[in-house]
Order: structure tokens, then C-alpha cells, then sequence
């Protein structure tokens, strides 16, 4: 039997995924993928279109056989540690592969960036702390460095500026820290960019392969702009874009300023004591969030018009106020990391004809899939980063009920999604 690991957030799922997914169990001759799924929250500090649970159904209606939660510390995380999480989890399940979608195309060219950012050799280190004293961003003197230490490689100094490719470096490095066997594929992203936020339209499409990809922000996009889902049509998997239109025939979505109220509630709490004990929020943002914090309308509007700068993109941001709301910190990230990132496996749903999967499956880590069993599997470290996630999915819950007028669905009574 064997196994390939999927790292995605579905956020909706595309063309693209079942492009993806098929892909990589040709490339890899793999029985079964395993997908590592972000739940309600995403890496961009937004939550998501559709619940976890939706999501992993599209999934496994489009051919994965297991979706694994990726826990909220790591989902909400810079790309170092998203990666971190999500390949501590296949590592820790023996996937046999991993295949990523990146923009360059090339293992090579990722594998060879990965091994000078894990390894840090010594000119490498020197030359990007001068560039840092040279007061330049932490990214364009890493990119610097690179471009001068590799220079005899011909390293394309813009590879570190587009998103999969830097996702597809740090599962790398991620899996060359674990001293992983792990096989490793890379599939040249299709069509539209990550963060292309438009559909393709019939005048600019070259080919049909074309007509079918685009970006999981341009679905978002023409939803939120009030598109309807038969305009997704061309570009979803039927059972994919089933799935949203129930979901949002029967519900209306979830959006970042619903949490505006809660946000705003949590930042008075915490004024005088700062924010700087936060994942990813710095002294200087601490600081200018307290400043700014009398002019607070909206968790959009603060971000837009007050915090962000030319060294503050959007996403930080989101991400930085998102962890302030979700109570994950620095040092939640500290104890997780020496504890070997995620500390268990969750079990969102799988593929009934996919049950000779879990005997097959590692027991490094803990396999969930009842919390009630999850005190006597975990850790005390390991109950504080899922009690997170469950926090995460309650504020999730109970901003839909409100939306929707109707109960909160309680966690502890989620059942596993089962595709037949």
C-alpha cells in the first residue's frame, strides 16, 4: 500500500485540486492521498468560504480517501510554520509521498533553495545579516543572499517571490529538519495564479486547459460580488460546486468583518497589557494597534486604512489580529515546535471504500477521530493546541448561527464525514 500526502485548503475546491489530486497519485503510483486540510480559519488570516466539514466532503467526493485537519496554530501560520504542521502530520501518519503545486515546476531548483535555508552555511548567514543591517526586509536580503551564495547554480532570484514555490520550499525544509524519506513531486501550477483574483474569460483563453483553471480568490470574488454558483460551473468538479450550492442555498458564508464586534472586544481587553506575546504580532504592531484602536470601525477597515504599510501586507495583518482573537502565542508556537509541531492527527472524514488505509497507517502519531478519546492520547501540550482548534471552530460556529439564525453546532457532536 501507498500513501501520498495533498497540503491544501479547498477554499472552494477547483479544477485545479482535481487536477492536483489526480496528479499526484499518477505521479507517485500511490493507492491512496491523504489530504492535510486547513479547518474554518485560513493561512491569509480569513475564514472560510464553507465550514471544514464541507470542504473535506468536496474533497472526498473528488477522489481524496483521507482528510486530516491541519490544527489552527499552523493553518493560520506564516508559510514556515504551515509547513511545519502539515508535513509533521503526513511524517507522523509514514506517508510514503508529497506532491505540491508550485510555479516554477522544478524540484531541483526547490530542493537546492530548501537545503541553504535549513542548512544556513556560513557565507549564506553572513552576507544575509549585513543585508539586514543594511536596514533591507528580511525577504529581499534572504533573496540577496541566495542569489550571491548560489551564484554558480544560475538561482533565479525571483523564485522566492511567488507563493507555491515558497509554500513548496518550506515543506522541504520541513522534511529535511525531520530527516524525512518521504518521496517529493512538484506539479507546475495551471492557468491563473494564486493570487489572480479574476475569472478567465472566453477572449483571453488560449487553450482548453485554460478555460477550466483559475484561482481559488477568483471563485471567492464573484460569490462575494453576488456572482451565482452557475457561473463556477466551468470551473469546479461537478460534485465540488453540488456541495457549495447547498451549502450556501441553505446558509449564508462566513466573512471577515462578521468578526469585527469579537475582534474589537478582544483588543480593549488586551490595551493594556499589548499584543506582542501574539504569534506574528511585533512590538512596532503592538504598538501601533493600541495607537490606532479609538479608530476601529471594522476588522477590514482597521487593517486597510489604519495598520497596513509597505512592510505590512494585508494577510500579516489578518493573520497577526486572527491569532490575537484565537489566543494562539508565541509561545503556544515555541512548545508545539520542541514538541515536534503537530502533536496528533485529526480525522475530518474519508472514503468508506478507503478503510484498509488506517491499518496501514503510522502510530507515531496519535490518530483522533472521537474527542472524547482525546485525554488519554494527548499530551498536555497536545490538549492545548486542540482545545484551539476547538475554540476556532466554535467562533466559527456561533458567527454562522448568528448569520443564519439558527443553533450553533457544537464540536463535540461533529461526525466524521463518510463518502461512500
Amino acid at each position: 500500500m501507498k500513501t501520498v500526502g495533498i497540503i491544501a485548503e479547498y477554499n472552494p475546491f477547483h479544477n485545479g485540486h482535481l487536477y492536483h489530486l489526480q496528479q499526484a497519485k499518477a505521479l507517485s503510483n500511490a493507492d491512496f492521498a491523504i489530504v492535510v486540510q486547513s479547518g474554518d480559519f485560513t493561512q491569509r488570516g480569513t475564514p472560510a468560504l464553507l465550514d471544514k466539514y464541507a470542504r473535506c466532503e468536496m474533497a472526498l467526493c473528488c477522489g481524496a480517501d483521507l482528510v486530516i485537519e491541519l490544527p489552527v496554530c499552523f493553518a493560520t501560520g506564516s508559510a514556515e510554520y504551515f509547513a511545519k504542521g502539515a508535513v509533521s502530520i503526513l511524517s507522523g501518519l509514514n506517508a510514503d509521498a508529497l506532491c505540491f503545486g508550485s510555479e516554477c515546476g522544478s524540484i531541483d531548483a526547490l530542493r537546492r533553495t530548501a537545503h541553504v535555508l535549513a542548512d544556513e552555511p556560513e557565507p549564506f548567514r553572513n552576507t544575509l545579516m549585513q543585508n539586514l543591517h543594511k536596514g533591507m526586509s528580511f525577504p529581499a536580503a534572504r533573496s540577496l543572499a541566495l542569489t550571491q551564495y548560489l551564484a554558480e547554480a544560475d538561482y533565479d532570484d525571483s523564485l522566492l517571490k511567488s507563493p507555491n514555490n515558497i509554500l513548496g520550499v518550506e515543506y522541504l525544509k520541513a522534511l529535511i529538519k525531520l530527516d524525512s524519506p518521504m518521496e517529493v513531486y512538484t506539479l507546475p501550477r495551471q492557468g491563473a495564479g494564486y493570487s489572480d483574483d479574476f475569472l478567465p474569460d472566453s477572449d483571453s483563453r488560449n487553450s482548453l486547459q485554460e478555460q477550466h483553471f483559475c484561482s481559488a480568490l477568483a471563485l471567492r470574488h464573484l460569490l462575494f460580488d453576488g456572482g451565482t454558483c452557475s457561473e463556477l460551473t466551468p470551473f469546479m468538479p461537478k460534485p465540488a460546486l453540488h456541495i457549495l450550492e447547498r451549502e450556501l442555498t441553505s446558509r449564508k458564508s462566513v466573512h471577515t468583518d462578521d468578526f469585527s464586534s469579537m475582534l474589537f472586544y478582544r483588543l480593549l481587553q488586551l490595551q493594556t497589557e499589548g499584543y506582542s506575546a501574539f504569534a506574528d504580532v511585533s512590538e512596532a504592531l503592538s504598538d501601533k494597534i493600541a495607537k490606532h484602536l479609538e479608530h476601529y470601525i471594522s476588522w477590514t477597515q482597521f487593517c486597510s486604512d489604519l495598520l497596513k504599510s509597505k512592510d505590512l501586507t494585508l494577510s500579516r495583518l489578518d493573520r497577526s489580529l486572527l491569532h490575537i482573537l484565537l489566543d494562539i502565542k508565541k509561545q503556544d508556537l515555541s512548545d508545539y515546535e520542541a514538541s515536534g509541531n503537530a502533536q496528533y492527527a485529526r480525522v475530518l472524514g474519508f472514503r468508506a471504500d478507503s478503510k484498509p488505509l488506517f491499518s496501514g497507517l503510522s502510530k507515531k502519531l496519535p490518530l483522533i477521530t472521537k474527542l472524547s478519546d482525546a485525554d488519554r492520547l494527548l499530551s498536555p501540550v497536545g490538549m492545548r493546541q486542540l482545545h484551539q482548534d476547538i475554540f476556532a471552530a466554535h467562533l466559527y460556529e456561533s458567527v454562522k448561527a448568528q448569520k443564519n439564525g439558527g443553533p450553533m453546532l457544537n464540536e463535540y457532536r461533529r461526525q466524521i464525514v463518510i463518502v461512500p
